[in-house]
């Protein structure tokens, strides 16, 4: 981490030049062990912070303008907007998150009284599943909170970045992603009720065990993925339900409710969606329980199942994803995988055993080669805190 501060400190010099206060900053990637798809249908999630993430370098300047560039996307060179017309510009591409961010506060009440230059780089591949959208605009909600003194917690920029992303970028996102980032612990994931934002942190102990990601490399889009047409059927499917019981949200059912009730979503795709939602939720419940428990094949087991009923009922996951779990399944050692993520690409998340990890990478890697025809990126992670000044 000091060896990257280093260049990017040197890098943000090179790009906006030398003088005043130059602040390094960091804030995680997440990943999402169990939970899926049920944050914007009030169910429970149950993600964590990553050591790998979004590291940003910023300083006042007296331009009244955001100067944003990304060494990621070196080749859109540095991103100028006026404070006083944020707007979303699709030419601006990774900038309207960030944009967003600053529009956000402004719409809050934090109006900045100064412009900013800041120089980001992700260690997170882009459209992984990983929230890298959320990481950088959860470190720079985290930057405008710590440069002007603006009177917010971490769960404010939890929310206030999931509003710009909603509203500013047009993503329909649920809070997980942001609350995880902003709120993250160390070798600790977060069990959280999207509902009511009431959260416990549950340690992680897996016992001669890892977290191992595989990245699909298949891009995606959250906003022109199925995404929203995924959150608008189970909206729908909910106000059905709510003719019949008296519910606000999905994740206030339990199982044995829904079948007592699905009849009333008159659409067999509806009902499919809102069986994963409401069965997911409780699944989630149960992986934290067998975590507690140290019962850590109970939470493997709740994850494979997890994974079925995203690709069956919820139908997000693709041959990709599809190949990397029923793969890394026929692996010695794997306790447990699923995908993680919106799906339509991005990664999975397994739970291996130490030894195994090596001839799981590799022989996981070469079926996923011959079967896709790219090649799948393996990441062993340590799970980390939340954002931070370097």
């Amino acid at each position: 981490m000091q060896k990257i501060k280093e260049e990017l400190l040197a890098k943000f010099i090179a790009v906006f030049g030398s003088g005043g206060q130059i602040t390094p900053y960091f804030a995680p990637g997440r990943v999402n062990l169990i939970g899926e798809h049920t944050d914007y249908n009030g169910g429970h999630v149950f993600p964590c912070a990553l050591t790998i993430g979004t590291y940003a370098i910023a300083r006042k300047n007296t331009n009244r303008s955001l100067r944003l560039y990304s060494v990621n996307f070196d080749e859109l060179g540095v991103i100028t907007v006026s404070l006083d017309d944020l707007s979303y510009a699709k030419e601006d591409d990774w900038a309207n998150y960030p944009k967003g961010v600053v529009w956000a506060f402004a719409e809050k009440g934090m109006k900045l009284n100064a412009g900013l230059d800041i120089l980001y780089f992700g260690n997170i591949p882009n459209s992984s599943g990983l929230s890298s959208s959320a990481s950088i605009e959860v470190v720079t909600g985290y930057i405008l909170s710590q440069t002007f003194g603006f009177n917010t917690s971490f769960v404010d920029i939890a929310l206030i970045s999931q509003f710009a992303e909603n509203k500013f970028n047009g993503v329909n996102c649920g809070i997980m992603d942001q609350f995880a980032i902003a709120m993250g612990k160390k070798d600790h994931a977060i069990f959280l009720d999207t509902s009511n934002l009431e959260y416990e942190y549950a340690p992680i102990q897996l016992e001669g065990a890892k977290i191992v990601i595989a990245c699909s490399n298949k891009k995606r889009g959250l906003g022109d993925s199925k995404y929203n047409e995924r959150r608008t059927e189970c909206e729908t499917a909910l106000e059905e339900l709510k003719k019949v019981v008296a519910i606000n949200t999905l994740g206030d059912l339990s199982e044995e409710q829904f079948e007592q009730y699905k009849d009333a979503i008159k659409d067999d795709v509806r009902r499919k969606r809102a069986k994963h939602a409401v069965y997911e939720n409780q699944r989630t419940i149960q992986a934290v329980n067998a975590l507690k428990a140290n019962d850590i094949a109970t939470f493997g087991k709740l994850m494979n199942e997890s994974h079925v009923s995203l690709r069956d009922d919820y139908e997000v996951t693709g041959i990709e994803l599809d190949t990397l779990v029923a793969t890394s399944l026929e692996q010695e050692g794997v306790i447990g995988s699923r995908m993680t993520g919106a799906g339509f690409g991005g990664c999975t998340v397994s739970i291996v055993k130490e030894e195994a990890i090596d001839s799981f990478i590799k022989n996981v890697g070469e079926v996923y080669l011959q079967k896709i025809g790219y090649k799948a990126d393996f990441y062993v992670v340590e799970i980390g805190n939340g954002p931070c000044i370097l």
